[in-house]
């Protein structure tokens, strides 16, 4: 193999999933010119903010060589305890009747920590029982779902959707900031903070590194002096609490919230983090390819809605895709073995 296309190949393995996204935009803007356009972008930031949140959560616990399906009913959890607390004083069907209206930051913490309290029993139950993440995981998020259910059929809600919400609430979901003739919603600002934060925790802390040093070899990061324990607490934490802000967006964006809000939702985080490159044995990811893979997503979801592909096309597509990236994983897993 001569040296040129072995950095062909080197390129292509280090930036595949910026060369998809590419590949997409130009191909989808081939067959539609108006797709490529400012507006358009904006769209999809916006709609694929929250899910850019929940896949970062994912990350960390994937390159521990964990797994988390508990994310989407956490995000439900979330949004059902936040939009409880934020109807307006005279909605007629209010969930606490008698409750008056609270500042808006105690439901959304409150919200939050009900994320990061399901986060941590994952951890417990992980590092200290040493039950397989995936049995852990699969456990809590049906508890999770029973005990949102159990909130959410309280008299005098009774199963009813939550709407009514205060817009000091639904701006943070719906509100944008002017810059010129250009509108950047929050949600997009929110979620580019949060991975701003993301990638200081992975590269810059030694929470950061010991993440990747229990993904690498948990054996050898136990031998180098590595507390295991403690770090998976602090990552699975740190995860339900992202899945906790998420659903707390996501109630705000639409404005109420029901149980069955994030259904599903681990699955596409999971997708996101593989098909931007975090490997499914541990100990690799960054969150630039985490923020690239929800984008591919997004532009697909977006992108092939825009030209009319149909959606079974469409399913096949993101199938084929979340196929190749985990192939591609497996081929560099057995290479570096």
């Amino acid at each position: 193999m001569n040296v040129s296309v072995k950095r062909v190949n080197a390129f292509l393995t280090d930036y595949a999933i910026y060369v998809v996204l590419a590949v997409l935009i130009i191909g989808i803007t081939l067959t539609n010119p108006s797709f490529l356009s400012l507006s358009t972008l904006t769209n999809i930031l916006h709609q694929n903010s929250t899910k850019a949140i929940i896949a970062l959560g994912a990350a960390f616990v994937l390159i521990t060589g964990g797994v988390d399906l508990s994310a989407g009913r956490v995000v439900g959890l979330s949004a059902v305890v936040s939009a409880s607390m934020v109807q307006l004083s005279n909605y007629p069907q209010k969930f606490f009747p008698h409750l008056g209206e609270v500042w808006v930051i105690f439901p959304v913490l409150l919200a939050i920590l009900a994320g990061l309290i399901v986060g941590l029993i994952n951890g417990l139950i992980i590092s200290k029982l040493h039950v397989p993440p995936f049995i852990t995981t699969l456990g809590t998020m049906v508890i999770v779902l029973g005990v949102n259910s159990l909130y959410f059929d309280m008299p005098p809600n009774n199963s009813q959707p939550i709407g009514g919400l205060r817009e000091s609430f639904t701006k943070w979901g719906s509100g944008t900031i002017e810059i010129g003739a250009f509108s950047l919603p929050y949600l997009v600002i929110i979620a580019i903070v949060v991975a701003i934060i993301c990638w200081v925790i992975f590269n810059k802390t030694r929470l950061g590194k010991n993440m990747y040093a229990i993904g690498g070899n948990v054996q050898a990061a136990h031998v180098s002096g590595i507390n295991v324990s403690r770090n998976l607490l602090w990552i699975y934490s740190i995860a339900g609490g992202l899945y906790g802000l998420a659903g707390v967006l996501e109630a705000a964006k639409s404005g109420g919230a029901s149980n069955g809000y994030g259904n599903m939702y681990e699955l596409d985080a999971i997708a996101a983090c593989v098909v931007g490159g975090v490997s499914t044995t541990g100990g690799i990811g960054t969150v630039p390819g985490v923020m690239a893979g929800v984008m591919i997503f997004g532009v697909i979801n977006y992108g092939l809605t825009y030209i009319g592909v149909n959606p079974n096309w469409q399913l096949i597509i993101k199938g084929l895709i979340i196929v190749s990236a985990v192939a591609f994983d497996v081929r560099k897993y057995l290479a570096k073995k």
